[in-house]
């Protein structure tokens, strides 16, 4: 025979939670009071430890099917997230190659503009020396000497 305080403690739980299933088990009436104690047989214990077995059983599945539930819907913002990042990606993908198809055009205009303005210098500087080699330095395109420049000041004092 056991008491109320010895099967809470070996099931872990306290004295009033064993008094409560005791109540809720219908027992109260056959437990043997030993002093101010409830003597509690070997078939009340049994009973009582059943209880608290199952109700115990209950709470680890109840739990179980929460965690289950919290994980499966964390997997599913998670994929919604991976979802996302993946069109966001693509995006930028295309982007990038868009930007590296313009980069090829403006090298390769770039390229073509260089030559030209080689192709400007030489023509330029074969023409100067033309000029040279010919004597032509000193006149312009109309056969003309370029017009001295005057300052203000003698603008002013010859007209």
């Amino acid at each position: 025979m056991k008491t109320i305080r010895q099967i809470a403690d070996e099931i872990g739980v306290s004295k009033t939670a064993v008094s409560k299933q005791i109540a809720n088990l219908g027992l109260r009436s056959g437990l043997r009071k030993n002093g101010n104690q409830f003597a509690i047989d070997e078939h009340q214990e049994a009973l009582i430890k059943r209880a608290f077995s199952e109700k115990s059983q209950t709470e680890i599945e109840n739990q179980t099917q929460t965690e289950n539930r919290e994980v499966g819907d964390l997997v599913c913002v998670l994929q919604d997230t991976i979802d996302t990042l993946q069109g966001q990606l693509e995006v930028k993908d295309r982007q990038i190659e868009q930007q590296a198809q313009t980069i090829t055009r403006l090298t390769d205009a770039l390229a073509a503009a260089q030559q030209t303005a080689a192709a400007a210098q030489a023509l330029h500087a074969g023409t100067i020396q033309q000029q040279l080699i010919t004597g032509e330095a000193g006149v312009d395109q109309q056969g003309q000497k370029p017009a001295q420049r005057r300052s203000w000041f003698n603008k002013l004092f010859r007209d």
